[in-house]
């Protein structure tokens, strides 16, 4: 495979920017990262210049339903790909498909076009692995997820998914649910991470699903309990249990609509770069104009309006989805909640990689791991993006 080098650019790393740099690449893995000066083309090597920019670590999105007018849901090889190219366009290197709440026949098919897809991706983000969102969600907390799918963890159930579905790295669940602690034990064995979400849960519940294994919380403050009242008695929510355990890693929606400022900066602020990572929840939306649009596969999901960056209920009474992209995550964070550069960048690209195991080959630019890269310049508009040696889109 001919080498691949970026010349020029002010490489990001996790804890600084290093300017006038040059990376090596070769088989898909990066060789080495020097003085620009130091290397030397030879013939056959691809060379491509930054231009005085930035060259980063490839975003990676650990939450995402869809994009390019297309949704995981659909069940077809072509949306798959259709994501996946579309969010590369954005920087999204590497990604992991999520469901929705939905019928087994959906569910099923959703895992064997996983398997295709990944055989015939060439030209889009890595698909990392599964995720699941439900069916085991509170009532209360369902939000845009399809109330009529809920259902509560019977071991029977999720345990034949599990032995189905080998590709599945993560599960969101409500883990006040009964059977949802057992569930989550049985993730943890399994190596999966298991995630809190569309949760009606009090403090001392998330505490002992920390306990049983759920180590994460899925698009903290959306569609999860805050501080609420039994019996004239105030107790502690999800959001507080977020914060007060101090391992439990968060994701947030960065696209400024479904968090404001303010509240990004709090995440921020308390939770860290290390534990905050930026994820889009985007569906099939993203990357396309305004308009109406359908959460969801097209023959079973939700008609939804985007408008305002964002994608509503048809009565504009509630959010319905995100139609952000990763370089509008990092901007947002930059520019909106003042984070520097390098820590909204880790927030997209290594946290993510370790709160998914990852971050032995992916999330930085260092020796030895997948040439996973994405060059932008001083706005953080992707130019190009580059997924394990291969250039997936340049400008």
């Amino acid at each position: 495979m001919e080498r691949l080098i970026l010349t020029n650019g002010n490489v990001i790393r996790p804890t600084r920017i290093e300017s006038g740099m040059a990376v090596v690449c070769r088989n898909g893995r990066i060789e080495r990262i020097l003085p620009g000066n130091g290397v030397t083309p030879e013939p056959g090597d691809r060379v491509i210049d930054a231009r005085g920019g930035y060259i980063a670590p490839g975003f990676i999105d650990m939450h995402v339903h869809g994009g390019g007018g297309y949704d995981f849901m659909d069940g077809t090889v072509e949306a798959f790909l259709g994501v996946a190219e579309t969010h590369a366009r954005y920087g999204t290197t590497a990604l992991v498909p999520t469901t929705l709440t939905c019928t087994d026949e959906e569910l099923y098919r959703v895992f064997e076009v996983f398997r295709e897809a990944g055989r015939c991706n060439k030209r889009g983000a890595r698909l990392l692995g599964l995720h699941l969102e439900g069916p085991y969600f509170s009532h209360r907390q369902s939000g845009a997820q399809d109330p009529h799918y809920l259902k509560t963890p019977r071991r029977e159930e999720y345990g034949t998914i599990l032995e189905v579905a080998p590709e599945i790295i993560r599960w969101s669940v409500a883990p006040e649910l009964d059977g949802a602690l057992e569930m989550g034990r049985e993730l943890r064995r399994r190596g999966i991470l298991a995630s809190v979400a569309h949760t009606d849960a009090v403090y001392d519940e998330v505490v002992r699903a920390h306990e049983a294994g759920y180590t994460h919380m899925t698009h903290l403050y959306s569609a999860m309990s805050s501080v609420t009242r039994r019996n004239a008695r105030r107790y502690a929510g999800a959001v507080e249990a977020a914060y007060l355990i101090d391992a439990m890693t968060v994701e947030i929606i960065a696209d400024g609509v479904h968090l404001p400022e303010a509240l990004l900066r709090f995440v921020y602020k308390f939770k860290g770069a290390d534990r905050t990572a930026l994820c889009t929840d985007a569906m099939r939306g993203a990357g396309m104009p305004d308009g109406e649009s359908v959460l969801g596969s097209l023959r079973n999901g939700r008609r939804v309006l985007i408008e305002e960056g964002v994608a509503k209920l048809p009565d504009r009474s509630a959010f319905a989805g995100s139609v952000a992209t990763t370089d509008r995550l990092v901007r947002t964070m930059v520019g909106a909640a003042g984070v520097p550069l390098v820590e909204a960048v880790r927030m997209m690209s290594l946290t993510p990689a370790r709160i998914l195991g990852l971050d032995a080959r992916k999330g930085s630019l260092d020796e030895g791991k997948d040439a996973d890269i994405v060059v932008f310049d001083s706005r953080i508009h992707v130019v190009t993006t580059i997924s394990e040696g291969h250039v997936l889109y340049t400008e």
